[in-house]
């Protein structure tokens, strides 16, 4: 099978914990060039998962110009748009981390950028491989929840707010936990309900316990002086067919309900939630029922006969659609609604009014 060259723009944590070591596994991918700001990380993941003669470099425009089939794109999220753009033009095919980029329009230059290049590019929304999410998008595009008219998308986290890195750097990120573990959340909904034509979009954000002491964070107390985002945000999205989704999104709330990257949906023959695994609801032959898949047993998309993790699975489908003309997953033009409706949170609740959308 052919190796695709890969050069990897951001060598910190979502590149060590998630890419790496799954483009490893998958053996088809050849890493000859690393970059990061901090030279030091170039150099150590090099050592751990580069050729022997792969290069290091501080800037990103130098490593596109390499001989490289793919770039993936592992920066914050300010860097996301510039560094895909750079790489596309350079006629790289590109894997950029969720979420797409900070801003709608940063976005939409992204998709444009591929269009006219002939280029791939996608964005990292693994969830939507897990064993639950390909069931319940079978069973959506099947038409066994009919017409989905209402759902909710949950990434509520109690205290689990990421003191590592630039998450609390509202420069770097653009917002908090609306933008980081939101973004999956509803980007599960939209694909789930096939629906990505918003309406209205309301929101709330709220940075209400930033400023506390003794926060009992799983990873340790937050510092209140960087902490620049919100601590949690809401939204509320109509939906141009009248459809409704309830989004909602924290990493520090007083909430025993905690739920992350999961999707609820309520259709005209059934509904679906991810609460407690997952659970399709129903009547049935004039009684109330509730279905619950064995996700264990295999005969899922992806998943049958094969002990994948989501992330290789990631890779996998990369990789096919750029060597055998597979289709994508995740399509930008998906991802760039998942951040219109993200900005549209935060300008809302900026200004207090609802954004309407043409």
């Amino acid at each position: 099978m052919k190796t695709l060259k890969a050069g990897i723009v951001g060598c910190g944590g979502i590149a060590n914990a998630k890419h790496l070591p799954a483009m490893k596994k998958n053996g088809h991918f050849e890493i000859v060039a690393f970059c990061d700001l901090i030279e030091e990380r170039a150099v150590k993941a090099k050592a751990e998962y580069g050729t022997e003669d792969a290069r290091v470099y501080t800037d990103y425009q130098e490593l596109v110009r390499e001989e490289l089939d793919v770039v993936y794109v592992l920066t914050p999220n300010s860097a996301h748009a510039p560094v895909t753009i750079a790489a596309l033009r350079a006629g790289k095919h590109v894997m950029c981390e969720k979420p797409m980029a900070k801003t709608y329009a940063e976005a939409k230059a992204m998709v444009e950028a591929a269009r006219e290049t002939g280029k791939i590019l996608t964005i990292g929304y693994q969830n939507r491989y897990r064993g639950d999410s390909q069931y319940l998008k079978r069973a959506c595009e099947s038409g066994d929840l009919g017409e989905i008219y209402y759902a909710k998308a949950h990434a509520i986290r109690r205290r689990a707010v990421p003191t590592w890195g630039v998450f609390l750097d509202a420069e770097k990120q653009g917002g908090g936990p609306l933008i980081d573990i939101g973004t999956h959340a509803l980007d599960l909904t939209l694909w789930m309900m096939d629906n990505y034509e918003p309406a209205s979009v309301t929101g709330s954000v709220f940075r209400k316990l930033a400023d506390q002491k003794e926060t009992g964070n799983a990873w340790g107390d937050w510092d209140p002086e960087v902490f620049t985002v919100e601590d949690s945000a809401f939204g509320f999205i109509k939906m141009k067919n009248g459809a409704t989704i309830q989004l909602e999104a924290s990493w520090a709330l007083n909430s025993l309900e905690v739920d992350e990257a999961k999707t609820s949906l309520c259709g005209t023959k059934a509904g679906a939630d991810m609460k407690d695994g997952l659970r399709i609801n129903r009547v049935q032959y004039g009684r109330q029922c509730v279905e619950k898949p064995d996700l264990a047993a295999g005969g899922v998309d992806f998943f049958d006969g094969a002990a994948e993790s989501v992330q290789e699975v990631e890779q996998r489908v990369f990789y096919d659609a750029i060597v055998n003309g597979k289709p994508l997953t995740v399509e930008p033009e998906q991802a760039l609604v998942v951040t219109q409706i993200l900005e549209a949170v935060y300008e809302s609740a900026k200004t207090g009014k609802t954004v309407y959308f043409d």
